[in-house]
């Protein structure tokens, strides 16, 4: 049984085409002519303008399929980021000792409200891949701003907090400007998505802020929890999910090919990097909220592009100014329009 293919080898193919040029703002024939730094696209003139995960995960691909299997890959990156934080547990108990709120043992009560943010979360994932199938990486990038609106939208019915009219219309602003620093002049193509690509976007969109809203209500649940035992059960759900989905989807190509068949040095970067960010949202959800996970986000990006020009030489476009200012007023509006407390 080989690796699921999204779609065939013929349609991988044209995709893989579109997705290198998309990275590299150059043609498949100057890519072979100048080398490797065309060829993987990391000094592209687009380059900047999409995620680091979104980047690793078009790279990943071999003559436009994937050659290992995604959900050993999805795996991967919650049995790291299980470890990642039994290491740092066990900093805090060599430094403070065992004590109540960094122990490992619990409660089912406490225990039993991680399955659901980690069964979201891996259907999410697994779409990240398969989204690839109908959009490009750039295309993929604008559509993932449907983030920002399902965020803002689900943290005021879930979490019962709410944003003042000026926040509201600084979150619209932010989406319209992420959205206008991403534009190039093939942009326009994005409306022409296949409906499978919308609606995986609207489905991947959904599933990343109710997730992220209700995961920021649990780990806020009990602020004196430690936060590396809150990721630690979460990603131990994680890591049971994915294996199921491992024995349904792939079980036979794991046992015949093996579990790392196919992964490359690029796979491993993704799924290092996948690791890392997943617990650094952690962190921003229990020192601070999904609003400023959005907001820093956007504004790391921007943030990329500026010191992109340095490094590498980029030229940012008209559309990326103005989309910068519009990110920049929606950020100073979404300060001043916090409501205040009622007296």
């Amino acid at each position: 049984m080989e690796y699921r293919r999204v779609k065939d080898q013929e349609s991988y193919d044209d995709l893989s085409q579109k997705d290198v040029e998309s990275l590299s703002g150059r043609s498949l024939s100057s890519a072979n002519a100048t080398g490797l730094s065309s060829v993987g696209g990391a000094k592209g003139k687009s380059s900047w303008k999409l995620n680091s995960q979104a980047i690793l995960i078009v790279w990943s691909k071999r003559a436009g399929k994937y050659e290992y299997s995604v959900t050993t890959a999805n795996f991967s990156v919650e049995a790291l980021k299980c470890l990642l934080s039994l290491a740092a547990l066990s900093r805090t108990w060599n430094r403070h000792g065992v004590a109540d709120d960094n122990r490992l043992t619990t409660s089912f009560d406490e225990v039993s409200v991680y399955p659901i943010p980690a069964i979201l979360y891996m259907v999410k994932n697994l779409l990240q891949y398969y989204i690839f199938a109908y959009v490009d990486a750039p295309a993929y990038q604008i559509l993932k701003n449907l983030n920002i609106i399902s965020t803002g939208v689900l943290y005021r019915i879930i979490l019962k907090k709410k944003l003042s009219e000026i926040q509201w219309a600084a979150f619209i602003l932010l989406c319209a400007g992420c959205t206008t620093a991403q534009l190039n002049p093939s942009s326009d193509h994005v409306l022409q998505t296949p409906i499978q690509g919308w609606m995986m976007a609207i489905v991947m969109a959904l599933l990343s802020g109710f997730a992220g809203v209700y995961i920021e209500a649990i780990i806020k649940k009990r602020p004196s929890r430690n936060i590396n035992v809150q990721n630690f059960w979460l990603y131990i759900f994680g890591v049971i999910f994915n294996l199921v989905a491992i024995c349904v989807q792939d079980y036979d190509a794991v046992m015949n090919k093996g579990f790392f068949h196919g992964y490359s040095f690029i796979t491993v970067l993704m799924i290092l990097n996948h690791a890392l960010s997943g617990i650094a949202v952690s962190m921003v959800m229990k020192y601070a909220d999904n609003i400023v996970k959005v907001y820093s986000t956007s504004v790391a990006m921007l943030l990329t592009a500026v010191v992109s020009v340095f490094l590498f030489n980029f030229h940012l476009s008209l559309a990326f100014f103005l989309g910068s200012t519009v990110v920049s007023v929606s950020v100073y509006l979404h300060s001043v329009g916090k409501l205040q407390p009622q007296k």
